[in-house]
């Protein structure tokens, strides 16, 4: 009887296959995990957008109404997009008394903690928009 030879096949070890196996689950739950980031990202950016929306809203009203806003501070709430908003909304006094300044700032309906929107316009009286 022959001794036994080894015999040499072309293939890769099951270690191999294993650690090829490990890298690449790896590398796939890094991919998982930033496309997860990246999904929510998009909902704060909705969220900007519309709030960005309600506080442009809310000056062109003041403009195309010909407001002449009283001095002080004033909230209310405002829906866009099938999402609800808060808005706080200040006027101020400017060194020429044909305008006035209107900040907005427009927070998520159940958290004022931070303005996702903000926004500054002016207002003239009525009969200056006339001239």
């Amino acid at each position: 009887m022959k001794g036994w030879r080894r015999v040499r096949r072309a293939g890769f070890t099951l270690i191999e296959v294993l650690v090829a196996l490990a890298i690449i689950s790896i590398a796939l739950l890094a991919a998982l995990r930033a496309s997860g980031q990246g999904t929510g990202d998009v909902g704060e950016l909705r969220s900007r957008l519309l709030a960005s929306w309600v506080a442009q809203n809310l000056v062109a009203e003041h403009r195309a109404r010909g407001d002449w806003l009283p001095l002080g501070m004033r909230r209310g709430t405002g829906r866009q997009g099938g999402l609800e908003f808060t808005w706080r909304e200040e006027v101020i006094e400017t060194p020429n008394p044909n305008f006035r300044r209107v900040d907005v700032q427009v927070y998520a309906a159940a958290d004022e903690s931070y303005a996702l929107a903000r926004l500054t316009g002016f207002v003239v009286p009525p009969q200056a928009a006339q001239r």
